[in-house]
């Protein structure tokens, strides 16, 4: 029997191609983009869950209820760390970490490695796998370094790395360290990525910031002892926040601010270790709504699908109705045929899950490049992600298969065999498929355009700055940035297409180091708490970019003191200090320190995206300063041959650095990757979803023309024209379409304005997009319909009629 279920349900199969077809072609596509959602969306989830004790790991953060608005600030002092190990026992373990960029050299080979500073106790927090070395002693000398698999890999090959020397730094600042460890490579959704660990107190500056309370440099991440409450534990931190930070509560009050619903002016907090990904204040990472609405996207797709399914099975019901009511005439029982049917169904699924997983396997590496995902294929055959994907073909089979099957095994024989088959009018499920359909692709089409527009707002957004015509070279860890400006410089005094060059400490963008650093630094001045962004730079940086000076002058090799305690402040920093005419003032970032005196006034200008508001910047100059880049402004005539003369020059004067220049308004244009990336998959899943809803109303409209081909042959007969039957037969679905529009331009009104609230330069949503939206989906529905009622109403009415 089973055998001869399968052979007829192939036999129906092959003889009804086409409609096998765009079945298979929906469900493997449906399958498709939803895995690929649901997987982008697990990986982002799991961030940081991989270590074991990862309910009892926070990060500490500062939390400012200022008068302006709520501040969180993860940049730590260094005596924080040791006062609180010290002054709570409830604290297993705490660890500073420190960001540091160093070359290693090995035998004669240099090479460019993420070094951070951290703790001993940095080991016994997290749970990277220590593959060879001791846990306990790895970190317990200054001296000593424990480097990842890839670092021991890529420098000692086949050699034991355990106890081998690495001298890390240039020239002077060279310093030899014993390899104690080997860490396991941290995994992709790791928050903590790094190449190797050596102890905090080699930092530079550490000395000197060992005993500051307000020189923030770093993260600190506690373990908490098991039983140990996060809440209980930060009420325990308040007096102890109100010993050691003063000065903060201090000038808050004088500034103003009020409690927050916790009772705190300003306050240590802790941030659990699975949330941080998630902060764009402590990471930068995906927004958690962003990985909720891929979930809701694949869903509905999926859901989508299933029903389109049923709509197209429900649909060739009617074709075959006699054959149902044959085999029931013949004793067939209700299960024999649901089974027979579903069967059928189940084929189809499996072929169309079957055909959407190959086309995630091929696809994937497509998906990884545009959507910057990380995914792999040994990610997509773990255990957790197969059962996943098999709940998903279940799923689908389940719905899509099963209620066409119900729903044909209760035919009526008899009135099916006298050629009687009808089914109620459109009830409240399919118009709430069509309503839903067409409400989510809506939706998606408005927030795709909605996003495409302020990404591209952002890109045109005044930076402060001119980013056109300059070039970017980031330096690199083999060369002396000083040296290295300097040589350029003068290898390029006399060519009249380069008409200035500087160097700074940060990149402007994102260039082809993939690298971002920032210093910013916190200090009390007048009562008034300071944040401010502490930029070294070179002679000709206003120049270079195009910074209009608004008092004072720029910085100038003639005066020999420029280099010493001179800075350049931004508007917004001159407002932080209380400065209305600020050119010529002194302000101490800490009382042990020297005076810096203001020799110039500019406006501000994004140092970083322009997602976030224009920060406090002061500019300095000092010989032993850090010049991580050079931007270099040439001719707008000769672009392309600029950047071959600066590799050529480059390759001159250091030789031992790979040339990887790129120009400053590409760089700038890198900020908004995140954006362009949510833009990318709204466009994806809007023309995927726009495309079932389509086939699904196609579904629909053969049913409805189906049961009202009478009807339709009547009206011929009785002189109706064929654009009055199309318009007859599309109306009632261009109803539902009008619904959907109404239902989704709120939600996405809505949902589009709390994300453009995010954003301190921002578009207001034009409501034209809406309606220009809700005709497209209009159109797209009449076209759908119009297609099958044009077939309609060219039928011969005889034939409809002649049974009658």
């Amino acid at each position: 029997m089973k055998k001869n279920y399968l052979k007829i349900a192939l036999r129906n199969l092959w003889k009804n191609k086409g409609y096998a077809m765009i079945n298979i072609v929906g469900l493997s596509v449906a399958f498709c983009i939803s895995v690929f959602l649901f997987l982008t969306a697990y990986f982002v989830l799991s961030f940081d869950k991989f270590h074991a004790d990862r309910d009892r790991i926070f990060k500490t953060y500062f939390f400012a209820n200022e008068p302006q608005k709520a501040r969180k600030a993860g940049s730590m002092p260094h005596p924080l760390t040791p006062a609180l190990k010290a002054e709570f026992p409830e604290i297993e373990g705490a660890a500073r970490i420190l960001n540091g960029e160093y070359v290693v050299v090995y035998k004669g080979k240099y090479f460019d490695k993420d070094i951070k500073y951290t703790d001993a106790d940095f080991l016994k927090i997290f749970s990277f796998p220590l593959l060879k070395g001791n846990a306990g002693s790895a970190l317990s000398d200054l001296s000593n370094i424990v480097i990842s698999r890839n670092m021991a890999e890529s420098i000692f090959g086949k050699e034991d790395p355990l106890g081998k020397a690495l001298q890390l730094g240039m020239d002077a600042n060279k310093k030899q360290y014993i390899v104690t460890g080997v860490l396991a490579d941290f995994p992709e959704n790791s928050t903590i990525k790094y190449d190797a660990f050596i102890r905090v107190e080699n930092a530079g500056g550490y000395q000197r910031e060992k005993d500051q309370w307000d020189a923030h440099s770093h993260a600190v991440f506690v373990k908490l002892k098991p039983g140990i409450d996060k809440d209980a534990f930060e009420q325990k931190l308040k007096p102890f926040t109100k010993k050691y930070f003063a000065e903060s509560f201090a000038s808050l009050k004088k500034q103003g601010a009020k409690p927050d619903e916790k009772g705190d002016i300003f306050a240590l907090r802790l941030m659990k270790l699975t949330d941080i990904h998630f902060d764009s204040d402590m990471s930068g990472g995906a927004p958690i709504g962003l990985v909720y609405a891929l979930m809701a996207i694949g869903t509905f797709i999926l859901l989508i699908a299933s029903f389109n399914f049923i709509n197209l099975n429900v649909a060739r019901s009617f074709i075959r109705a006699r054959e149902v009511g044959v085999r029931k005439s013949l004793g067939a029982l209700k299960q024999q045929l649901f089974f027979q049917i579903w069967g059928e169904a189940g084929i189809i699924c499996l072929a169309g899950f079957l055909v959407g997983m190959t086309l995630t396997i091929l696809l994937l590496p497509t998906f990884n490049s545009t959507f910057q995902s990380k995914l792999n294929l040994d990610y997509i055959l773990q255990p957790g992600t197969i059962l996943l994907v098999f709940g998903l073909f279940l799923f689908v089979a389940l719905i899509a298969g099963g209620y066409p099957a119900w729903q044909m095994s209760r035919f009526n024989a008899v009135e099916v065999l006298k050629g009687k088959v009808s089914m109620k009018k459109p009830g409240l499920l399919r118009n709430s498929l069509i309503v839903a359909q067409f409400t989510l692709s809506s939706l998606l089409i408005c927030c795709t355009i909605i996003a495409v527009q302020q990404v591209d707002h952002l890109k045109t957004q005044p930076l402060g700055f001119q980013k056109e015509e300059v070039i970017s070279i980031p330096v690199g860890n083999k060369v002396d940035g000083q040296q290295a400006l300097r040589r350029l410089r003068n290898h390029l005094k006399d060519d009249p297409s380069i008409l200035s060059m500087t160097g700074s400490g940060v990149n402007l963008g994102i260039g082809a180091d993939r690298s971002s650093s920032r210093s910013v630094l916190g200090f009390t001045f007048n009562d008034r708490e300071v944040s401010t962004d502490w930029l070294h730079i070179d002679y000709d940086y206003l120049k270079t970019l195009n910074i209009k000076l608004l008092a004072g002058r720029e910085f100038d090799p003639t005066y020999s003191t420029d280099s010493i305690g001179r800075v350049i402040i931004t508007e917004s920093m001159a407002k932080m200090i209380g400065e209305k005419d600020p050119v010529g003032k002194f302000f101490q970032t800490d009382t042990a320190g020297i005076k810096h005196q203001i020799i110039g006034l500019v406006p501000d200008f994004n140092l970083y995206s322009s997602k976030n508001e224009k920060k406090p910047i002061t500019m300095y100059i000092s010989p032993s300063g850090p010049i991580s880049y050079i931007f270099v402004r040439v001719t707008p005539q000769s672009l392309a041959t600029s950047m071959e003369k600066l590799k050529e020059a480059w390759k001159e004067i250091t030789p031992e650095s790979e040339f990887t220049g790129s120009f400053v308004d590409e760089n700038t244009n890198s900020w908004y990757r995140e954006e362009e990336r949510l833009s990318k998959v709204f466009s994806l899943a809007s023309g995927v979803a726009i495309m079932l809803s389509c086939l699904g109303l196609f579904a629909v409209a053969l049913i409805v023309i189906e049961q009202r081909t009478k009807e339709i042959g009547v009206r011929k007969v009785l002189g109706a024209s064929i654009s009055s039957l199309v318009l007859v037969l599309s109306k009632d679905f261009v109803k539902l379409v009008i619904v959907a529009i109404v239902i989704a331009s709120p939600l996405a009104w809505f949902a589009t304005q709390a994300w453009l609230d995010n954003y301190p330069y921002r578009i207001e949503i034009n409501p034209m997009i809406f309606v220009f939206v809700g005709l497209a989906a209009i159109v797209l529905a009449v076209g759908t319909v119009s297609f099958q009622s044009v077939k309609a109403a060219l039928m011969n009415p005889v034939k409809s009629l002649k049974s009658e």
